[in-house]
């Protein structure tokens, strides 16, 4: 049995598989996932888990090159932005509108669903290198 880092088998797996620039999303409770896209539910109940709390699981176990949010965080959720920034302080990050954000999202690999109940919360991760 793995001790720990994410033990979510589905979400450990999906990590596992990333390649170089591919793109995984982590989103709030009510994130539309494009018909296609594989889904890890974490959601339990409104807010369990948090982005933040996601976000740190996996940024520990994934690499991460750049991310996209949406530009209304700016203004309806700067608390959350501020900590984006800090955790990937290296990583390029892109700002688009919330509209363009969904769009994108029929791109990804995978979406992860938390329980977040916050205003734009959602972000599209691109894999990057360990070496």
């Amino acid at each position: 049995m793995k001790k720990r880092g994410i033990l979510n088998a589905q979400l450990a797996g999906y990590i596992a598989a990333l390649g170089h620039k591919d793109l995984f999303m982590i989103g709030d409770a009510g994130m539309p996932i494009p018909a296609g896209v594989p889904i890890v539910d974490l959601i339990l109940t409104a807010g369990v888990p948090t982005f933040e709390q996601t976000l740190d699981a996996v940024l520990d176990e994934a690499c991460v090159e750049g991310y996209t949010i949406a530009e209304e965080i700016i203004e309806n959720n700067p608390r959350l932005l501020t900590y984006i920034r800090e955790k990937l302080p290296d990583a390029e990050e892109t700002m688009i509108t919330h509209t363009e954000l969904k769009q994108m999202s029929a791109g990804i690999k995978f979406a992860v669903r938390t329980g977040e109940f916050s205003p734009y919360p959602n972000i599209i991760l691109r894999a990057g290198v360990a070496f």
